[in-house]
C-alpha cells in the first residue's frame, strides 16, 4: 500500500485510456448523467446535503494534494499555489457551492469545465500509474470540477448566456496577464505562460512561445462555444415551439 503514496514511485506509468482510466471516465459520466436526467425536483434540504457532499469531496481532494506534497518536502511556492486554470477553478467551485454565486459560476462553467475535461481525458499524472494517489487525485480533482458545474446547472438551475462566453474570455485574459506577472516575479510557470510544460500536451501542437498563447485563445473560444451549444440549441427549440403554437 505504501508504494501507492510514494513520491518517488517506480511502478507502471499512467496508462492513457487503460482500464483504470476508463473506469474513472465512466464514473464521472454516470454521476453527471444522474444529475442531469435522474434526480428530479430535489428538495432544498436535499440540495444542501448535495452541496455539502461536494464541498467535503473538494476539501479532501485539495487538502490531501497539498498535504502529500508537504509531507514529502516537495511543496513549492513556484509550483503549488492554486494559480493553474484547474486549481483556481477547484477553489472557485468551492466558493460557488458555498455562496451559489452566479457571477463566479458563469466564468468557471467555461474555464473550469473546459480545462477539467481536457485533463480528465489526458491526465497529467506522468509516471504515477493507477492506483497511485497522484493518479487518483488528478482524476478525482478534475472530475469534481465537471460534476460541480453540472450540479449547479442541472440541480440549482444556473445556466450561462452568450454574454458569459465573452465575459469569460475577458476575465481569462486579465487573469492571464496577472499570472504572467506572478511568474516573472517568482520564476514560476503557472498556466504555462512563459514556456510549455516539460511533459507532452496540446500546447505542443500550437507552435513555439509566445505564439502558442495566441493559438490557445482561439482553442479556448472554440471550446467555450461548444460548451454553450446545448443551451443555444435548447433556446432555438423553445423559440420554434413558441412560433408554432401561436
Amino acid at each position: 500500500m505504501q508504494q501507492y503514496f510514494d513520491y518517488h514511485y517506480t511502478g507502471p506509468a499512467f496508462e492513457l485510456f487503460g482500464p483504470g482510466h476508463l473506469v474513472a471516465l465512466v464514473i464521472v459520466a454516470l454521476i453527471c448523467s444522474v444529475l442531469i436526467w435522474g434526480w428530479q425536483d430535489p428538495s432544498e434540504d436535499a440540495k444542501r446535503r448535495a452541496r455539502f457532499i461536494l464541498l467535503a469531496a473538494f476539501m479532501v481532494v485539495e487538502g490531501s494534494w497539498h498535504s502529500w506534497n508537504l509531507a514529502n518536502g516537495a511543496w513549492s511556492i513556484r509550483q503549488h499555489l492554486p494559480l493553474h486554470t484547474c486549481s483556481i477553478s477547484a477553489w472557485c467551485s468551492i466558493f460557488i457551492l458555498l455562496t451559489r454565486s452566479y457571477r463566479v459560476y458563469e466564468i468557471i462553467f467555461f474555464i473550469g469545465t473546459a480545462g477539467a475535461i481536457q485533463t480528465v481525458l489526458t491526465p497529467e499524472a506522468a509516471n504515477y500509474g493507477l492506483p497511485h494517489f497522484r493518479a487518483i487525485q488528478t482524476l478525482a480533482g478534475h472530475g469534481m470540477i465537471i460534476i460541480a458545474m453540472v450540479y449547479m446547472t442541472a440541480i440549482e438551475g444556473f445556466r450561462p448566456t452568450w454574454k458569459s462566453v465573452w465575459k469569460t474570455m475577458l476575465v481569462g485574459n486579465i487573469y492571464l496577464v496577472i499570472v504572467t506577472g506572478i511568474n516573472v516575479l517568482l520564476g514560476s510557470n503557472y498556466m504555462y505562460t512563459l514556456r510549455k510544460p516539460a511533459t507532452a500536451s496540446l500546447l505542443d501542437m500550437m507552435g513555439p512561445w509566445p505564439w502558442y498563447l495566441l493559438t490557445a485563445e482561439f482553442a479556448a473560444l472554440l471550446m467555450f462555444v461548444l460548451l454553450y451549444l446545448p443551451f443555444a440549441l435548447s433556446d432555438w427549440r423553445s423559440r420554434r415551439r413558441a412560433v408554432t403554437t401561436q
